[in-house]
C-alpha cells in the first residue's frame, strides 16, 4: 500500500488476469461495476441481505456489496457475464429463460450464481434445499416457483 490507501490487486475475473491499483476501501462490487464495467452485477442492499450482488470467489457464493476488492487478491471471481461460453449459455441461463425464472431480472445474476454454487456442491438438490440455499437472495417479483424449476431442471442438464 502507498500513502494514497491503495492496494496493488491481482485475480483473475471470469477467466481474465486483472492487476492494478484499487483504493483500499473498494467493494468488490464497485470493482466489478466501475472499473471493469461489468454491470451484472447489482447494486442494492448493500447490507449482505437481499442477493443481488452474488458472484463466485474461488467457487463460493459472496455477496460483493461487503466484501473489499482486496479480499480477492489471487483469486478468481466469476460473475453473471462469464457463465456463458461464448455464445452458448450456461445450462441455468437457458433454464431461467424456459421456466421464466426472471421476471424483472433485477435479482437474476444472483440467483443464477448462487444456484451455480449449490450445483456444483450438490448436482442433485431437493426443492427444500434448494429453498435453503437460496434463502440469502431475495425476488421482489417472488418468481421462486420459477426459479426453484430452473434449478431443478438445470441440475438434470448437468447430470446428463
Amino acid at each position: 500500500m502507498n500513502a494514497q490507501s491503495t492496494f496493488h490487486l491481482s485475480l483473475t475475473v471470469n477467466g481474465a488476469a486483472w492487476s492494478g491499483e484499487v483504493p483500499i476501501e473498494e467493494t468488490l462490487l464497485e470493482f466489478l461495476r466501475i472499473r471493469l464495467r461489468l454491470t451484472g452485477t447489482k447494486r442494492s442492499c448493500e447490507s449482505q441481505v437481499c442477493g443481488a450482488c452474488t458472484v463466485l470467489v474461488d467457487n463460493r457464493p459472496i455477496s460483493a456489496c461487503n466484501y473489499l476488492a482486496f479480499e480477492a487478491q489471487d483469486k478468481k471471481v466469476l460473475t453473471i457475464e462469464g457463465l456463458a461460453q461464448g455464445e452458448r449459455l450456461d445450462a441455468l441461463q437457458e433454464a431461467f429463460i424456459r421456466n421464466v425464472g426472471a421476471q424483472c431480472g433485477y435479482c437474476t445474476p444472483g440467483q443464477i450464481l448462487a444456484a451455480k454454487a449449490l450445483l456444483m456442491e450438490n448436482p442433485n438438490p431437493s426443492r427444500a434445499e434448494i429453498a435453503e440455499w437460496l434463502s440469502g437472495n431475495i425476488c421482489r417479483c417472488g418468481a421462486y416457483g420459477a426459479i426453484a424449476r430452473s434449478i431443478v431442471e438445470a441440475a438434470r442438464e448437468y447430470r446428463k
